[in-house]
């Protein structure tokens, strides 16, 4: 019997050496054409470089300049040509197809670049194109001709696995059916510091969403490790493979809830072809003003709801704090003094018409006129009033008074005035309460504090933007600091504010933070220039159910005219007023058309960590949306309760026992309380033998959009205690673990 199970295996050893040897030789082949392709962009480059080139200095014919532009387009195009193929040498065939009609039998291999040999013919079909469409949306109950479907893993270029999938009842005896699956196969692979591509094992359900018509707004919605994040980053990759003049040139923004996320992701499009997309984290959106630091709830609450419009409106009308309140001059030989109750009367009339920033003229001559106003006399005639505004408009003490009351201001230095709590309470008089004022006034003096924007801030700074005007040249006070030493305070900024320690690895922001002096805050603060929101064709917005309703308005600015992929999971909601944010989402999207697209399958989590997190949920979101998980792993959660002062103890234990059963990576989540001391201990345990740079610490908010082969979830209740969005927060923590996860409840 032994010796009949050896032979089986010998057997089944050859047949996949065979298949594997077979398909290296037409990917040896592909490669081959790649590098004849690379040298022929490469030669076309070199003659369009070539071409039109003059010594002729001086003034240049129409059709050399028409020579010229030629040249430069043959260049452009051969160059982007030679970097896609360049780029694409990783894994360059990812799949095949074989297909049987009435015609006979074809074989199609699919990858992320079409390829043809000299004669044209395709060696291998870009995935995006219709003819790939098959390899993603064949079914055994609507095969489509397709009798198998086989998934490559390939390291570079040397075929190193093949996984099939049958599409028919009854298989050819000449075609043969590897592994258990390319789906099964890719779900229990170890997970790496980066977002997988999953290119070679997108489901049906979600080739439709990614190949669905681009007008309009295209909701993508499901549980926990349900692909969300891959189908719609594929989408953004297939939308500029089909219609590239549209999407290249008008730009797609995709937009995630964290720095951390956009680290992990921003290597996938590349992957999939397509390096045309701008990616930012919420914190990121408006230049010049990063932000990863997360307000407590109750201030992220106040800056997050569309009520502090209102605060935000009376604060871009008042005057600078501190500006002279009376404006004194002899203009002409006629003494002028205006003070601040009709200074207020025409700042309100100028601000009619005017955006601030844009407004000074308007400014002047409205003062003029409310000045001659105020000493004209009755004999004087039309020629004295023009006299007067004209020495008015040009007085220096006209001018100086203008400078400190009516300078142009920046909308971050704006925000800033929030952080005094009189001028805040004056500001949210009838709109917010006495202690939502305080709350935003406090929450404003911590970034004095630390130097560094919080995420809300940002969406705050884009509403200030939009009602200041553009600010074309703004003098900074600098006080006694040179360039080089404000460089030297950014740096240390980004060492030790709200950015990881280098020698932590971490995704997110756990190292504590340090006061700096507000002078030298303000200059951190205020560096850089806030430019006018650049407008995109497509906005992809993933986790959308955390972003609050000021957020929304944000990214409206930037999609005006765009279609948009938005992603997102109620029960994983951060932001606890979804009927606020559902209305400033559907402001912005306006009367675009809606199509909505449903993922129920939970390809990530192990069904029985997805069990596990699936009763803490359900306690409190009964009609949370819960997807099937498909893959068991035999394995329960720990669930531990342990002393306090042996946390940290117990940590280490946890990880050393999962660094035993998973190969791939590991989080320790935990809440700012215990931040500090889990610092130091992944610290010391990923440079130890077994963990190694697999170990990573992250804190709670900054796990959205991430998965681990493996957790250690850090005291569940404290991470509900500190987090907005509470319970539904360790949900999202709790879904992280692909595999194997470890939860410490410190007594």
């Amino acid at each position: 019997m032994t010796d009949e199970r050896e032979h089986g295996q010998a057997d089944a050893g050859d047949v996949l050496a065979r298949e594997l040897a077979h398909e290296q030789a037409h990917v040896d082949r592909v490669y081959d054409e790649l590098r004849k392709a690379g040298e022929r962009a490469a030669l076309v480059e070199a003659e369009g470089l070539a071409r039109g080139r003059t010594d002729r200095t001086g003034d240049i014919r129409d059709e050399e300049m028409s020579g010229l532009f030629a040249r430069d387009a043959l260049v452009f195009r051969a160059g982007q040509r030679r970097h896609d193929l360049e780029r694409q040498h990783e894994g360059l065939v990812f799949g095949r197809l074989d297909l049987e009609d009435s015609h006979g039998r074809e074989v199609r291999y699919v990858g992320r670049l079409g390829v043809r040999d000299d004669d044209y013919e395709p060696l291998v079909i870009d995935w995006r194109a219709p003819a790939a469409s098959a390899f993603y949306r064949a079914t055994p109950v609507d095969p489509q001709n397709v009798l198998r479907r086989r998934v490559l893993r390939c390291r570079g270029d040397r075929v190193v696995g093949a996984e099939d999938d049958l599409m028919v009842n009854d298989a050819p005896d000449d075609l043969v059916v590897l592994g258990e699956g390319a789906l099964m196969a890719a779900l229990g692979r170890s997970r790496s510091a980066r977002m997988r591509d999953i290119v070679a094992t997108i489901q049906a359900h979600q080739d439709e969403a990614i190949r669905a018509p681009a007008r309009g707004v295209t909701e993508i919605t499901g549980g926990p490790g349900t692909g969300k994040t891959v189908v719609a980053l594929h989408r953004a990759a297939y939308l500029l493979y089909s219609d590239r003049r549209r999407f290249e040139g008008g730009g797609v923004l995709v937009v995630g809830p964290s720095a951390a996320y956009t680290a992990y992701i921003e290597r996938v499009l590349p992957s999939l072809g397509e390096e045309s997309v701008s990616l930012r984290a919420l914190g990121d959106v408006v230049e010049a003003c990063t932000a990863g630091r997360v307000d407590p709830p109750a201030a992220a609450a106040v800056k997050g709801s569309l009520r502090v419009r209102r605060v935000l409106a009376r604060a871009s009308r008042d005057t600078i704090p501190g500006a002279p309140r009376t404006l004194r001059a002899m203009v002409a030989g006629r003494p002028v003094r205006l003070e601040s109750r009709r200074l207020d009367r025409v700042r309100a009339q100028v601000l009619r018409r005017h955006h601030r920033n844009s407004s000074q003229d308007a400014m002047t001559m409205a003062l003029a006129a409310d000045a001659w106003s105020q000493v004209r006399r009755p004999e004087d005639g039309d020629t004295d009033r023009e006299e007067f505004i004209a020495t008015f408009v040009d007085h220096r003490d006209v001018e100086a008074f203008l400078h400190e009351w009516w300078r142009p201001v920046d909308p971050r230095e704006v925000l800033l005035w929030l952080a005094d709590s009189d001028r805040t309470r004056r500001y949210a008089r009838g709109v917010l309460t006495l202690d939502e004022a305080e709350v935003l006034a406090e929450s404003l003096r911590t970034t004095l504090d630390t130097g560094t924007w919080s995420v809300a801030d940002v969406a705050l700074v884009d509403d200030l933007d939009a009602r200041l005007g553009e600010v074309k040249e703004v003098p900074v006070e600098r006080g006694f600091f040179e360039i080089e030493e404000l460089d030297e305070l950014e740096a240390q900024r980004s060492l030790r504010i709200g950015v990881p320690e280098r020698d932590v690895p971490t995704h997110t922001a756990l190292a504590p933070t340090r006061r700096v002096s507000h002078g030298d805050a303000r200059d951190l603060l205020l560096r850089g220039h806030v430019d006018p929101p650049s407008e995109y064709a497509h906005v992809l917005v993933d986790e959308a159910q955390d972003v609050s309703p000021m957020q929304w308005r944000m990214l409206a600015r930037r999609g005006r005219w765009a279609s948009w992929t938005v992603v997102g999971d109620l029960a994983q909601a951060s932001w606890e007023d979804h009927a606020e944010a559902a209305e400033a989402r559907e402001a912005a999207f306006g009367t675009a058309p809606r199509r909505s697209f449903h993922m129920s399958t939970n390809y990530r989590n192990a069904r029985e960590v997805f069990e596990y997190a699936e009763k803490v949920i359900r306690e409190h979101v009964p009609d949370a949306d819960i997807p099937d998980a498909v893959r068991e792993t035999g394995v329960e959660p720990v669930d531990r309760t342990v002393p306090a002062a042996e946390l940290a103890a117990a940590v280490r234990e946890s990880v050393d026992a999962l660094a035993s059963e998973v190969d791939g990576s590991i989080a320790v989540i935990a809440p700012a309380r215990w931040a500090g001391e889990m610092a130091a201990l992944v610290t010391e345990m990923a440079g130890g033998e077994g963990v190694g740079d697999r170990l990573v610490l992250v804190d709670p908010l900054s796990t959205k959009g991430l998965e681990y082969d493996a957790t250690v979830v850090v005291d569940p209740d404290e991470i509900v205690a500190e987090s907005p969005g509470g319970v539904r927060v360790l949900y999202v923590v709790l879904t992280r673990a692909a595999h194997r996860m470890h939860v410490l409840r410190p007594a």
